[in-house]
């Protein structure tokens, strides 16, 4: 017994002085903006006439970098502004529950500063429930919503539970670290640079188990409660881009071409690729997104 004791005061005290040594590494980046008495960060980029505004899966560590492929890919068109939400990226940490009607108001705030007040919201994954919290909140901003193989109301298995408890525990008694020097490079082969790559992995250990996102994690069943039924209003056009080979949820590419057609302009495009669409198919959903906001113009 004495010896995986031992093993895990050791791992422990590793991630401790790991954890304070590597906080001093991490780099500012994006501009700071007052939020609820607190600082969100955001990335602005490119100067289209049209902004887009991306919002952040669930445990997406650092918004604005995983962000970065579709950013590029989005700036010659258009302005964009990647939002970090709070517990994410290089945002302040709050107390301030993790409803969905919280972080739409709080992101609702960050835009107002900045003079944002009419964009395209795109979101991935959790951000398409979210969506329609912010939709039905702030309809008269929205150009569209374009989801990135976002989450749909009253998919199967959403109101299972996150075992955050597991997570943190994890985090703190270092096997999650250690796990990570074991494991292969999971940004391997994906375009960021060795800079990038090192950043979000700083961030993700910064932020992933840390107070403010376990609380976003253990909101997920009543956040997919508060929305079940609902739809986005029916003149905003939605666009979902939906990974086709998705086995976690049944029925995935259906629910999203019952969502899309409870709208007057839907469209579901249906592509080969991982959850993560916007890391490998970041120049398809730039197009295909052109594509559809500028038959929105000429109708």
């Amino acid at each position: 017994m004495a010896i995986p004791v031992l093993l895990l005061v050791t791992t422990s005290v590793v991630n401790v002085v790991a954890t304070k040594s590597e906080a001093s590494s991490i780099t500012r980046y994006g501009q700071l903006v007052p939020v609820d008495g607190k600082q969100m960060n955001v990335v602005v980029s490119g100067e289209g006439d049209e902004t887009v505004v991306l919002l952040p899966g669930l445990g997406t560590a650092a918004p604005a970098l995983d962000f970065q492929p579709l950013i590029t890919a989005l700036q010659s068109s258009y302005r964009v502004v990647a939002v970090e939400p709070f517990g994410t990226g290089l945002s302040d940490s709050t107390d301030t529950e993790r409803t969905a009607a919280n972080i739409t108001r709080e992101v609702h705030e960050a835009l107002q500063y900045l003079g944002v007040d009419r964009y395209v919201l795109m979101g991935h994954s959790i951000a398409g429930i979210y969506a329609l919290t912010y939709s039905a909140a702030y309809a008269d901003d929205l150009i569209a919503f374009v989801g990135i193989d976002s989450s749909v109301p009253d998919q199967p298995g959403w109101d299972d539970p996150i075992p955050t408890g597991t997570i943190v525990a994890l985090r703190k008694l270092g096997i999650t670290r250690a796990l990570a020097a074991l494991a292969d490079d999971p940004y391997a082969g994906l375009p960021y640079d060795e800079q990038t790559k090192e950043q979000m992995k700083l961030l993700d250990t910064k932020n992933t188990a840390a107070p403010t996102m376990v609380n976003e994690m253990e909101h997920v069943p009543s956040n997919f409660a508060a929305v079940s039924g609902k739809t986005f209003p029916k003149k905003l056009p939605v666009l979902l881009f939906v990974a086709s080979n998705d086995t976690d949820v049944t029925g995935w590419v259906a629910l999203h071409e019952k969502q899309a057609a409870s709208v007057d302009t839907g469209k579901v495009v249906v592509v080969e690729g991982d959850h993560y669409l916007h890391h490998t198919l970041s120049k398809e959903i730039a197009q295909e997104t052109t594509t559809f906001l500028t038959a929105l113009s000429l109708r």
